[in-house]
């Protein structure tokens, strides 16, 4: 519940988890829910190709995304790790898991968009908030918290839509 509350104080550098096991727990229980939803939409495919798709989905974006963000990182001093980034980033799946979970199988867009904007926004605004407070100057915050919000609302829709898609895609 801690990944969605934005820190307030930003003139010193926020305490970052530096542990796997909840973010890690965390793209399991995306991947479960992704499985979830594709299943009781009536997908019919081989169950290989489900759970491939859904683990190399969302562990290709934890590890992906914190290595992009952390290499972004490093290029502006920010002061973050690697380990804290994944770290960072995994618990800010949490606010995914809840809106997909509220949302997967509810086709009410109006829905789907307020707790994109109010849930995923907290999740996207506690890690902008320890980025801010890890790093000097406007223009690289700007680049860096920038890239990560765009980078992690955007997945927010991808599994949304996307998953909507291929499911919706493969009963016709």
């Amino acid at each position: 519940m801690e990944s969605m509350i934005p820190v307030r104080m930003i003139t010193f550098p926020q305490k970052v988890a530096g542990e796997l096991y909840g973010p890690l727990m965390l793209v399991f229980t995306l991947v479960a829910i992704l499985l979830h939803g594709m299943k009781t939409s009536g997908t019919v495919i081989r169950e290989g190709t489900l759970m491939g798709t859904a683990i190399g989905t969302c562990f290709g974006y934890w590890l992906g995304v914190s290595s992009f963000i952390f290499f972004l990182a490093y290029l502006v001093n920010a002061q973050i790790t690697l380990l804290q980034m994944l770290s960072l980033l995994g618990y800010g799946l949490f606010g995914h898991c809840v809106v997909l979970l509220v949302t997967y199988n509810i086709h009410f867009h109006f829905l789907f968009y307020g707790l994109w904007l109010l849930i995923g926004g907290l999740s996207t605004l506690r890690m902008v908030a320890v980025l801010l407070s890890r790093t000097v100057g406007q223009t690289p915050r700007l680049l860096l918290c920038g890239t990560l919000s765009l980078l992690h609302m955007s997945f927010l829709l991808y599994l949304h839509f996307s998953y909507h898609q291929i499911v919706e895609g493969q009963n016709h």
